[in-house]
């Protein structure tokens, strides 16, 4: 099986609120080795975390070896204070905050810095996120301090114009990049930057009632075209579910998305090949320097 390369292990798939009353004072232990055992018992070995603000991640790099499970973690995730990132990390108001918040990581032991330079998706229309993103001389600005500490930049950003700055600012892989275009795409392949898509994260939702379905019909074909545009280009992919997200369930959410890709590639041989290259490329990228 695949491995997870985009996971938050303190939610839970179903009460985002509840996840966090449950880990607020302490990581919930129980509730974090019931994850990780979905993950063992769908032969998932490896998890590229998310990071949060209660130290579930950490633990969980601690417990994973128990369950066969390789995972790495950027501890917390990094925002720009008053945008959007308050879920799974914390804010930096200037670039002297930031630069210590990444030594803090780094002292805590991170394997890779993520930051967030957009919202996510109000699911209202095509193309509609939360948030004001990032403008590209902060982004590089972010990527050079990480970089220079010896951690790659794992980049929560939505968006075509948002991704094209994320890419040509630096970092080494783009986090769900909805809204793409063939130009963004395209900036990818010539930055070397890898893109996780997280398809579930829109799939898994269409019947839920949460939201119009017809939009997410419109979402989930949309990055579907863009997937099949990006590998044709030679843009390299691996698979990342989100798992913790709304309906979207530890160690299963990556047995989705892998499945989604199917659908998108269908009798595709080298589909599976293409996919390892991918993981195998977030290890060694993502893997602490």
């Amino acid at each position: 099986m695949f491995g997870e390369c985009h996971a938050h292990l303190f939610m839970d798939g179903i009460d985002y609120g509840a996840a966090v009353r449950r880990n607020r004072e302490k990581p919930d232990t129980a509730a974090l080795r019931c994850a990780l055992e979905a993950y063992r018992e769908n032969q998932v070995t490896f998890i590229r975390e998310g990071g949060d603000h209660y130290g579930v991640s950490s633990l969980a790099r601690e417990l994973a070896p128990e369950y066969g499970i390789t995972l790495i973690t950027p501890v917390f995730a990094i925002h720009r204070e008053g945008t959007y990132g308050k879920v799974v990390g914390r804010a930096f108001s200037d670039m002297k905050e930031y630069a210590a918040l990444v030594q803090e990581a780094k002292e805590a032991g991170a394997d890779f810095i993520k930051i967030m330079t957009t919202g996510i998706m109000t699911f209202e229309s095509v193309g509609g996120l939360t948030s004001v993103p990032l403008e590209k001389e902060e982004i590089r600005q972010m990527c050079q301090i990480a970089h220079d500490a010896g951690l790659a930049v794992m980049s929560h950003t939505n968006g075509a114009e948002n991704v094209i700055r994320a890419a040509e600012a630096g970092v080494d892989s783009i986090e769900h990049g909805n809204f793409q275009n063939q130009e963004s795409l395209l900036a990818l392949l010539e930055h070397h930057v890898l893109w996780v898509p997280t398809t579930v994260t829109v799939k898994n939702l269409i019947g839920c009632g949460r939201f119009d379905d017809q939009v997410l019909q419109e979402i989930y074909q949309h990055v579907c075209t863009n997937i099949r545009f990006a590998r044709a280009a030679g843009v390299q992919m691996a698979l990342g579910s989100d798992a913790g997200a709304y309906q979207v369930q530890h160690g299963r959410g990556i047995c989705q998305e892998l499945e989604s890709f199917q659908s998108i590639f269908p009798e595709d041989p080298t589909l599976e090949t293409y996919l390892q290259q991918g993981e195998t490329a977030i290890r060694q990228r993502f893997s602490r320097r």
